[in-house]
């Protein structure tokens, strides 16, 4: 049950969570977990295998990227930028982006909705 009790999200309120324990690697696969599902913006963490990635879309909405373990490379607007442990990047709503893991990658994704 979500945060609002209307969507998908893990209800994770008021307790303290591992950050690289909130979603595990699977082979040949990126797994998603959300943890924040409310009409202003979500907040969904990912595990990437390496070598897996997102193909390039768009999303009407900023995106920030917390790294939270290995590396990949962004694409935003045909610009390729490489991340890893312990950085960011926002994702501009409207422009083109995709992500390539590296190695093995986590990443919290933040989607803003409100404007």
């Amino acid at each position: 049950m979500g945060m609002n009790g209307d969507s998908n999200a893990t209800r994770v309120v008021a307790e303290p969570l591992k950050l690289n324990e909130l979603v595990a690697y699977q082979r040949e696969s990126i797994v998603s977990r959300m943890l924040v599902d409310e009409e202003g913006g979500t907040v969904t963490a990912f595990a990437f295998d390496a070598k897996q990635g997102l193909s390039e879309h768009t999303a009407p909405y900023d995106a920030l990227a917390i790294i939270l373990e290995g590396e990949a490379d962004v694409r935003i607007a045909g610009k390729e930028i490489h991340v890893k442990e312990g950085e960011m990047i926002i994702m501009p709503a409207n422009e083109p982006h995709a992500v390539k893991a590296i190695n093995r990658f986590k990443m919290f994704l933040i989607m803003i909705r409100a404007k």
